[in-house]
């Protein structure tokens, strides 16, 4: 059994150039929906008193892991200091990546940014809850009585 390489195209009659200029999917892209594959994969969770970002880092430690809220931005990068994994030729196909990275997510202005943000690193993944500013949280529902 042959493994041949898969590439979707959209358009299969024009050239990568002027495939990737007609391209619409890019229009809809920002930092949320960025897909890089060097990017970790991230999940964006909006809980009634906070969101939880998860964001799948396997192959990091929790000391390659850099985590600031500067100028309604959350900034997150690792830098990878294992240095066990190398390169090897022999692969058919490599998806695999340990490459550092950086990602960067405009806060809501929902976000307390005063309020100490969570964060945990377990089994490869990343979490941070940052918590809403109360203005911001559902007021609790009202049972109005019928006179």
């Amino acid at each position: 059994m042959s493994l041949i390489k898969f590439k979707r195209n959209r358009l299969p009659w024009i050239n990568d150039s002027i495939g990737n200029w007609l391209d619409t999917d890019s229009f809809f892209s920002d930092d949320f929906f960025i897909r890089d594959k060097d990017l970790p994969a991230m999940n964006i969770k909006e809980n009634k008193d906070d969101f939880e970002v998860e964001l799948a880092v396997p192959g990091f430690s929790k000391e390659d892991i850099a985590v600031t809220i500067e100028n309604d931005m959350l900034h997150i990068s690792a830098e990878n200091s294992n240095n066990a994994v190398q390169e090897e030729e022999n692969y058919t196909r490599k998806e695999f990546s340990y490459n550092s990275f950086q990602r960067r997510l405009q806060l809501p202005n929902s976000i307390d940014q005063n309020k100490k943000v969570k964060a945990a690193y377990k089994d490869g993944l990343l979490t941070l809850n940052l918590l809403k500013k109360e203005e911001a949280k559902e007021p609790p529902k009202r049972v109005i009585e019928i006179a």
